[in-house]
């Protein structure tokens, strides 16, 4: 598995930092998890603007 170094703003990681105590996940799972959805989303954004083209 790869590892990447991500910087965030003071806000986005008490944000984050409060979800994963929350869910009681590790930080690090927590971001994952979002990268993840985001990509979905924005996979599925740009083939839906494909097949409009």
């Amino acid at each position: 598995m790869e590892h990447y170094l991500v910087g965030l703003s003071a806000e986005t990681q008490l944000f984050y930092t409060q979800v994963a105590q929350c869910a009681q996940l590790p930080l690090e799972q927590v971001l994952s998890d979002v990268l993840f959805r985001l990509a979905g989303e924005l996979s599925l954004e740009a083939l839906a603007r494909t097949e409009r083209e």
